[in-house]
């Protein structure tokens, strides 16, 4: 489907599910605390439906109303939803060890991450000591377009699936599709080339992301590996093609130790 409005048309499609799923995916970790009036922002339904919508996911456990505040926050039964995903990805204890051990060598992050729509949620991260950056958390998720993990899954995809993920965005996000669309096509070019793709550090300036993806699924998921590290004033290109080399070093490693190579 290549739009919200596909969705409509398909008789098999149940949008009340599809718009109480919607309203979940609208708390991020700065919106934590939403009320209806947000929901309906959001998600351009209108107030009637987000109520009648909000009730029901409060009464199933799934949202918890703050009455103090009249908002809601995201209950428990969100969490172990996600919890069987994570359980059932015995890729994240295979790998812990070895990016976290790439991870200080580098002394940056490495994440492991998969798939979610138009973004790209981390499975899996380890950090330096040295690193000042941030933790990124499981869960967290970054725009596919605009991050380097997200570029290595656009480059690893078929064209028709890579298509069908561009569309996406550009259907929901059209600023931030036409802002990075010509990136994109370069990241694919430098895949076929290089192996992996880059990008800048998103959570913070002055860092270098890089991204390859595994050559098979998991779980039915395209999997990638990705590293940043500070720049300290280093020459990019060196720095890219030795951490490019270490990251797909790493990756194939990971693909025999599980028996995909």
């Amino acid at each position: 489907m290549n739009s919200k409005t596909d969705t409509v048309q398909d008789r098999q499609f149940a949008n009340t599910l599809a718009r109480g799923l919607e309203l979940l995916l609208c708390f991020t970790p700065q919106h934590s605390l939403l009320g209806n009036k947000d929901f309906a922002q959001r998600t351009g339904l209108d107030k009637a439906t987000v109520s009648r919508l909000t009730y029901t996911l409060a009464q199933l456990g799934y949202l918890r109303h703050d009455k103090a505040q009249g908002k809601y926050r995201l209950g428990a039964p969100v969490l172990s939803m996600g919890y069987p995903l994570l359980a059932s990805m015995n890729l994240r204890q295979v790998v812990r060890p070895w990016i976290q051990a790439l991870a200080d060598e580098v002394r940056g992050m490495v994440g492991v991450a998969i798939r979610d729509r138009t973004s790209m949620v981390y499975l899996e991260t380890c950090r330096s000591e040295a690193d000042s950056a941030p933790l990124i958390d499981i869960g967290a998720a970054f725009p596919i377009m605009a991050s380097a993990n997200g570029r290595a899954w656009l480059a690893r995809a078929a064209p028709p699936e890579r298509d069908k993920a561009l569309n996406q965005v550009k259907v929901l996000y059209p600023q931030l599709h036409a802002r990075h669309i010509a990136e994109v096509r370069q990241a694919v070019r430098d895949f076929a080339q290089r192996g992996y793709t880059s990008s800048p550090g998103i959570v913070q300036p002055g860092r270098l992301a890089l991204a390859v993806p595994m050559a098979r699924p998991v779980n039915a998921e395209t999997v990638v590996f990705n590293c940043t590290v500070a720049l300290h004033g280093r020459p990019v290109e060196p720095l890219r093609a030795q951490l490019g080399a270490r990251l797909i070093t790493l990756v194939r490693s990971v693909e025999v130790a599980m028996g995909l190579a």
